[in-house]
């Protein structure tokens, strides 16, 4: 076949990628660098407002070992996971706990798993990509109730399923909300259903000891199954999930995501081990002081603020407004992307802006100025 007839073969592509455009959804990489609150992109440094690393833990040396080996069940069973996994499941007062490569693959990895056809899945309609993907896997009915509505996933409970499972995010990764997880154990323990929260976000960062959003509601005791990151508030990689024993010993044992693929090298797990046991709560306080801050400026401003943590998003609506607003940050020094469909739904297109203990005060300062007059610009 022709190197011709090979390029007509994929011609659907462009055209899917042109449809992208003509509706602002399409996505272009940017290559940049990070360095503590800043961002360089094309020689330009911006203010990072796109970062997970919440708690902005000071950089830790480490010696770098072994790279990579193999599967955690074949040889990349390192003891320093060993080490780790006993710390984590501490911290989430758990029997066991289970590192996966990323959080996205620990969803996949646990949710469809633990959860068989037959089942009731009930879902927060706000919940992210990887539950929603890992909730098709498990074969298992899936309802999905009103974001935090509990009235919606009372009714929605009465559903008929073998095992019910009631899945939510702790704080809501484009919200930046808190899920009602007190009401959700509630209801949750009423119809004997397992919870499952995915703390990604609130991890390390909210609660006692940064315990995370059910520690910080006081039900920690009420969750199952903990499903978390190491990348967001920790600044570190890879995700985890902490439950009992058994259910861990499941996972090990018929998760696809957990045997399929090669173990993170071991200097990463002693990276988190380390980032772990630093001064957190120190660098807790500063992300709670930045956090308010901004929030404030953002509300003076005129902005309308809802939420009530560290992620605030700024609601947009249109995507090509979006983008233009994204691009004004951009070109005035701040680096604030623009989240549109289907990160998020359709005309709900935002600027999702992420605070860090990073953050100066002149950095906070000056990012509230620009906003001031982006304000003006396209809201006035």
């Amino acid at each position: 076949m022709s190197e011709l007839a090979l390029k007509h073969k994929l011609n659907f592509v462009d055209s899917e990628l042109e449809i992208l455009k003509k509706n602002n959804l399409y996505r272009k990489m940017k290559y940049g660098i990070s360095k503590g609150s800043k961002i360089t992109i094309n020689n330009k440094q911006l203010i990072n407002l796109s970062s997970n690393d919440y708690l902005g833990i000071p950089t830790t040396k480490i010696q770098i070992n072994q790279l990579q080996s193999s599967s955690r069940l074949i040889s990349g069973n390192d003891d320093s996971y060993k080490k780790m996994e006993e710390v984590l499941a501490k911290h989430k007062s758990q029997e066991s706990s289970l590192i996966y490569p990323t959080g996205y693959m620990a969803n996949l990895g646990a949710i469809s798993t633990i959860v068989k056809k037959g089942d009731l899945i009930l879902s927060d309609e706000l919940n992210h990509a990887s539950i929603i993907e890992s909730c098709k896997l498990s074969d298992a009915k899936v309802s999905i109730y009103k974001h935090n509505d509990m009235e919606d996933l009372n009714k929605k409970m009465k559903e008929k399923g073998k095992n019910k499972f009631v899945i939510t995010e702790g704080i809501f990764s484009m919200d930046g909300d808190l899920s009602s997880l007190k009401q959700i154990t509630e209801i949750a323990e009423k119809s004997k259903a397992i919870t499952i929260v995915d703390d990604a976000h609130g991890d390390f960062v909210i609660g006692k000891d940064g315990k995370g959003t059910p520690e910080y509601f006081k039900i920690a005791k009420q969750i199952d199954l903990y499903i978390s990151s190491l990348s967001k508030g920790l600044g570190s990689f890879g995700g985890y999930i902490a439950s009992q024993r058994n259910v861990v010993d499941l996972c090990i044992n018929k998760s696809k995501s957990f045997i399929y693929t090669s173990a993170l090298p071991s200097f990463l797990i002693e990276y988190s081990l380390k980032r772990f046991q630093s001064n957190r709560e120190k660098q807790k306080k500063i992300l709670e002081k930045n956090t308010k801050q901004l929030t404030k400026g953002l509300k003076e401003i005129g902005y309308e603020i809802n939420s009530h943590s560290q992620i605030i998003p700024i609601i947009i609506g249109n995507e090509k407004k979006a983008m233009e607003f994204g691009k004004f940050l951009f070109d005035n020094g701040v680096h604030a992307q623009p989240i549109r469909y289907p990160t998020v739904p359709k005309n709900k297109a935002r600027l999702r802006v992420s605070v860090t203990a990073w953050l100066s005060n002149a950095d906070i300062e000056k990012a509230l100025s620009i906003f001031e007059k982006g304000h003006l610009k396209f809201y006035d």
